[in-house]
């Protein structure tokens, strides 16, 4: 099943309310905040819609609770992917799927970066697969759109402020939309 922005927002408006597991912020907050800072840092519309959206496979599966402390790993940047397909194109879908192993590459490549992490980033990360190798680090390195899952989860990481004032859901559905109306462009054309 495909979703269409309409159904996004609904979704961030009936379930983006949630706690954000194991932080000081919802679910919403946080993939407002994630995109706020992407378009303070002059990101362009497709990595500003991955920002808001990827987290959005915790609101698509509910686990009930706090998935890592279950001992679960949720897998939400895969979850969300077949429902965005027919929305968006790789430049917003890869970071997506990335952002996870994004962590484990900064964990790898950045002192202290490791330490800095929340707890429950830290639980989630050994359900992950752990710090990234040498070689896994270099492999990451080398992906399409690798360094944009490293930005947004650098974004990921600072999104977790409580009583942040930052524009609403509204201000970014337009993000969204030029990220879809590129990707049916680029489809037309190819």
């Amino acid at each position: 099943m495909s979703l269409s922005i309409p159904d996004i927002v609904g979704l961030f408006e009936t379930k983006g309310h949630a706690q954000y597991d194991g932080e000081p912020v919802t679910q919403l907050e946080h993939a407002l905040q994630s995109a706020h800072l992407a378009e303070q840092e002059g990101a362009d519309s497709a990595l500003i819609a991955a920002a808001l959206l990827h987290d959005l496979g915790h609101l698509l599966h509910d686990f009930g609770g706090t998935p890592t402390q279950q001992g679960l790993d949720d897998l939400h940047q895969y979850r969300c992917l077949p429902f965005l397909r027919a929305l968006f194109g790789s430049a917003t879908l890869e970071p997506i799927r990335l952002h996870v192993d994004a962590k484990r590459f900064l964990c790898a490549r950045v002192p202290g970066y490791l330490e800095a992490l929340s707890p429950d980033s830290k639980r989630s990360l050994q359900l992950q697969g752990g710090v990234f190798d040498e070689a896994q680090a270099k492999a990451f390195e080398t992906l399409p759109y690798a360094m944009d899952a490293v930005r947004l989860r650098q974004w990921d990481d600072t999104a977790k402020l409580a009583d942040v004032d930052m524009p609403g859901l509204a201000h970014f559905v337009r993000h969204l939309e030029i990220s879809s109306a590129e990707h049916r462009q680029a489809l037309t054309t190819a």
